[in-house]
């Protein structure tokens, strides 16, 4: 089978096309023939700097959307031939992937493959970000960063859906904004001057729930713009600054509140928590209408290109390879 290697850590050119043995599952496992894998942020992170690698040569890939080839011993409720999306902690970047059963979603009725690339990971994400996590309560303010991404295109429609009665997003470049600006928010600021407009827009006031995947200093302006017991739910370090920290002296005064999620940590660490949320996340598809973002798509053997144009933080939504049977 061909799968994308990383056999050194680098650029997008070190992103190698090689062919590889067909895996069998091992107890516990399920193999998919892979249509299409989502490319994610943490990816780039995996590529360049290490992030969560165990060792090399390591096949990046954490969501994939594909049909059932085989199941491993001890693997109920899911079947060759079935329709599937998966959460992987890498492997996904390949013709046939590993997943562990438990993180192995059947695709709700109508979502095509090509939709469901994007189910493992933004929506999930954006749900406990803003329920499991956040609290969302109608009436609420919302500050979402990075709003025309994955997560925060789909984060922007749940606020909204939640009842939120104000959402806020940041963009890199107003270029993005209009992009944002049809998933729920009302209105969308530059990052750069993010934090006097989420002042001005609210009167002084700032917002109860923010979510924030840049950190950095990015992280400790917005803990300025929450309001009294506001919440600030981290997942994410995009800047790759120093890991946050913060004291009572910043926290106290305000009562509010500091959180932090990792899905890769929850797929580790509690795997079914991570399928609860998942099937929690998954019925709003067909509940309520959410848009999952699929902005572009790239052949497997063009993931070097897809890298670079996340890099370039020109994209919006949510990037796919498309996979060879």
């Amino acid at each position: 089978m061909r799968a994308i290697v990383i056999e050194e850590f680098g650029g997008p050119e070190v992103l190698t096309t090689v062919e590889l043995p067909e895996p069998d599952p091992g107890p516990g496992e399920v193999t998919i023939d892979v249509a299409f894998a989502g490319v994610n942020f943490a990816d780039i992170k995996a590529r360049a700097d290490g992030y969560r690698v165990p060792k090399l040569p390591f096949r990046p890939g954490m969501d994939v959307s594909g049909t059932v080839r085989a199941v491993g011993d001890g693997v109920s409720g899911i079947v060759p031939g079935q329709e599937v999306a998966a959460f992987m902690r890498g492997g996904g970047y390949a013709q046939i992937a590993v997943a562990p059963a438990a993180t192995v979603f059947p695709l709700p009725h109508g979502v095509s493959l090509r939709t469901a690339a994007a189910l493992p990971t933004v929506l999930p994400t954006a749900y406990a970000l803003l329920h499991e996590i956040g609290r969302l309560r109608e009436g609420d303010t919302v500050l979402i960063h990075s709003a025309a991404g994955g997560v925060g295109t789909i984060a922007g429609q749940l606020a909204r859906m939640g009842g939120a009665s104000g959402v806020y997003g940041t963009v890199s470049s107003l270029a993005k904004a209009e992009h944002a600006l049809k998933s729920g928010y009302d209105q969308v600021f530059e990052a750069a001057d993010f934090d006097a407009d989420v002042l001005a827009v609210t009167g002084g006031r700032g917002v109860d729930l923010a979510l924030d995947s840049v950190g950095g200093e990015t992280f400790h302006r917005t803990l300025q713009v929450l309001a009294r017991f506001g919440r600030l739910v981290n997942f994410g370090n995009a800047r790759g600054a120093e890991p946050w920290q913060t004291a009572a002296a910043e926290i106290a005064p305000r009562a509010i509140s500091v959180a932090g999620f990792s899905m890769l940590s929850m797929a580790g660490e509690d795997p079914q928590a991570l399928r609860t949320l998942a099937e929690r996340a998954f019925s709003l598809l067909t509940d309520s209408g959410v848009e999952l973002p699929i902005t572009a798509e790239f052949p497997l053997e063009e993931a070097g290109r897809a890298h670079e144009l996340v890099e370039s933080r020109t994209t919006t939504g949510k990037l796919l390879l498309r996979v060879p049977a």
